[in-house]
């Protein structure tokens, strides 16, 4: 056992030392990057769509759909417009630093200010390795309950924003927004939940302003 945990903390040091050198490369570019996670049906498409729809005008946005096959997300996202690539993860149920890194130079940098990695739907991997982004964002959908914060608190404790989606359907499920809310913040004091509907566009004017803020401060840091 001492011998296996051994390896697995060279594959997360290797892993951090490598996210933080996408980081300075995408700082130097002046590319905001968001890492967004949820389960599968989390509405991490959905609310990608939308989010570029409404943003498409003001800021250069690329976008990587990471999927371990098929290319379905890919194709919905190529709709808005927005530069995509399909990254296939050869069966792993995450990203790493060094996948996203190859991501961005096929991606391509220089010409865009939001990147967004659409990461594997997956409530437990995708939390355990950093990307290289400059945000975690993560989506908890309604009918997925609210213990889901006992139930994954490395998700919680990562992530920096916390949308709460499909709030149009919050009379139909047994919900608790508070207790859910009260389990975030005991886990991450400095998240940032914004309840949204990405059916109805309700809450989303909140998480574009967000997303302007973030894109600012980091280029304005990277100056």
């Amino acid at each position: 056992m001492y011998k296996v945990y051994e390896i697995k903390k060279r594959i997360f040091d290797d892993n951090d030392q490598e996210a933080e050198k996408v980081r300075e490369e995408l700082k130097a570019d002046g590319t905001f990057l968001i890492n967004l996670m949820s389960s599968p049906g989390g509405g991490k498409t959905t609310t990608l769509k939308r989010t570029i729809d409404a943003l498409k005008n003001e800021m250069r946005i690329g976008v990587m759909e990471a999927d371990i096959d098929s290319a379905v997300d890919a194709d919905a996202i190529s709709e808005t417009g927005a530069k995509v690539i399909q990254l296939h993860t050869g069966g792993m149920c995450h990203l790493d630093a060094d996948m996203t890194r190859q991501g961005l130079e096929e991606l391509g940098t220089e010409d865009i200010d939001l990147a967004i990695l659409e990461n594997v739907g997956n409530l437990v991997c995708p939390a355990e390795f950093d990307t290289g982004a400059v945000k975690n964002v993560m989506i908890l959908s309604v009918p997925e309950g609210d213990d889901k914060p006992l139930k994954y608190p490395l998700m919680f404790q990562v992530s920096h924003c916390l949308l709460i989606n499909k709030i149009d359907a919050l009379s139909c499920f047994d919900f608790d927004f508070d207790a859910c809310r009260e389990r975030v913040l005991r886990l991450n004091p400095d998240m940032k939940i914004i309840p949204i509907s990405a059916k109805t566009g309700e809450g989303m004017d909140e998480w574009y302003g967000w997303i302007r803020e973030q894109v600012k401060e980091w280029k304005e840091a990277g100056k």
